[in-house]
This record gives C-alpha cells, structure tokens and sequence, in this order.
C-alpha cells in the first residue's frame, strides 16, 4: 500500500474522529463561546459590551443581577437567572456589563456562552467546567426560547436541575428571552386546548421557567429614560449638542421607529456620533 494511500486513509480517519482538542487552561481570556463537534471553548479576547453605568432604567434589575453575580464569583450560594422581557432593554447587554464588573474587582469568573442550538451537548460542557474548580462559570444563553417540537427544552432542564450528578457548583446559568416561559403564548395554549391531559402537558412546558430562581421582566421605558440613555451615550463618548436639539432629534429617531428602548437610543446616538465625526 503507497505511502499516499496511508495518509489519505488516516486523514479520513482524523475528520470522522477527530482527536479531542486539550482541555482549556481559562488563562486566554475571561470570556469564551462553547463550539461542539468537536468539542471546544473558543477564547474571545474582547467581549462586546456597554459599561455597566450606561444601562439606564433598568435600576433594580441591574442591581439584583449584580450582588447575584458578585456573590457566586466570590464562592457563595447563588441562583440562575431568566432576564425576559421587551426586546432592546438591555438583558443582554445586563449580563456582559455585570460579568465585566466581577472581573474588574478581580474575581475568578468567566463568561461562557452557549448557542440554543448547542444546548444538546450541554452535558459534555458541564463536565467539562467542573474540573475547574478553582474558577467560577457563568454559563450565557442569549434569546433563548423553544417551539412546539423543539426538544432542546429538556436539555436546558439538566443545567438547571443538575439530574443525579447535580449542576457542578462553580457553574451558574443566565438567559435571556422575550418570552417569560420560554415558550409561545399561541403554543401553551395548544396544549390546554388539545392534550389529553392539558393541565399536566402544560405544566411540562411552563416548569422550565420556574427552574430559575432570579425572574427579572424588562419592559418598555418611558421617553425620560430613553432620552437619559441617549444623553449617557453622548456624556461617554463626548458628543456635544444642545439639550434642546438633542431632545427633538431623538424623538424624532423614535418617532420614526416607532418604539423606544435601550437599543433604539444607541442606534440613534451612533447615527448622531458619526454626523458629528465621533468614532464609537
């Protein structure tokens, strides 16, 4: 057999099993996305977020997020959380800023996200950050939710509940999602209205969310506080206009838009920096 033929076979060999990558050192970076097949923690050298002082109008959430966040990364007991609500309001945004703050006071915690899509090889991740023990994970799963045949549900569940080994205790999980069970007001109440037992075939869907101990609702903000944001961006970034001009231009921006929220004042604000020649 040629030479050729051998390493032709061995790197087919290689693709249909490839050898597992080397298990993380969690010294690249203090964030990292989870890529399985094969199984990987990519490091991400900058995360892309707002500073946790620009996330106006969100006081209380922020605030709960935060000392739950600084209590697991000092070591103590904390829960999950399910950041729901409108979209643009910063639940997102919440999370990357209070992760940023636990590492700006220099405690051992790393971001790792997850895609909803990748939630079935959630096991294999758990397994994984659990043999790092001297480091706390915030396992991330941004706009999560699930449709009527989506099983995925059920591996999310194993995060949360832990099943008989148990959730490792240096891993939290947050999640954010427009919907506040996760799942579609058009599907639950399928459920109710065709199952054999509805009462029991909705309760299998909804008892998702009721597996986070943190429920924190982010709802549509007023036009004080959408232009409070829009004023804290031209602050950070030094733009400077007129109180007044700024006002009518960005209610004209909403206006236009026709909804206001976190993220229709940093479109509007990154439409004004780049009139005005600022780079954000």
């Amino acid at each position: 057999m040629s030479s050729n033929l051998m390493v032709r076979i061995a790197e087919a060999l290689e693709r249909m099993a490839p050898v597992p990558a080397p298990e993380p050192s969690f010294t690249e970076a203090t964030a990292y996305i989870w890529q399985p097949d094969p199984d990987r923690l990519v490091p991400v050298p900058e995360v892309n977020r707002v500073d946790l002082v620009q996330l106006i109008g969100i006081d209380r959430s922020r605030d709960t997020l935060l000392a739950n966040t600084l209590q697991f990364a000092r070591g103590h007991a904390a829960n999950n959380a399910l950041l729901w609500g409108s979209r643009g309001m910063g639940k997102s945004s919440l999370v990357k800023a209070v992760h940023a703050e636990a590492v700006r006071q220099g405690l051992p915690l790393i971001l790792v996200e997850i895609a909803r899509e990748d939630l079935g090889s959630v096991g294999r991740l758990l397994s994984l950050l659990g043999k790092a023990q001297d480091k706390r994970f915030l396992l991330f799963s941004d706009d999560l939710s699930f449709s009527h045949d989506d099983t995925q549900y059920k591996s999310l569940k194993a995060v949360l509940d832990g099943g008989i080994s148990g959730r490792p205790a240096n891993v939290v999980l947050y999640a954010t999602s427009n919907r506040r069970h996760l799942m579609p007001r058009d599907m639950i109440d399928n459920e109710r209205s065709t199952a054999i037992h509805p009462g029991e075939a909705v309760e299998e869907k909804v008892s998702l969310s009721d597996r986070f101990g943190l429920w924190l609702g982010f709802h549509p903000c007023s036009q004080d506080d959408y232009l409070a944001m829009v004023r804290g961006y031209c602050d950070a970034y030094g733009v400077h206009i007129a109180e007044d001009d700024l006002r009518a231009q960005a209610i004209e921006w909403q206006a236009t838009r026709g909804s206001r929220s976190g993220r229709v004042a940093w479109q509007f604000f990154t439409d004004l920096a780049g009139r005005q020649g600022v780079a954000v």
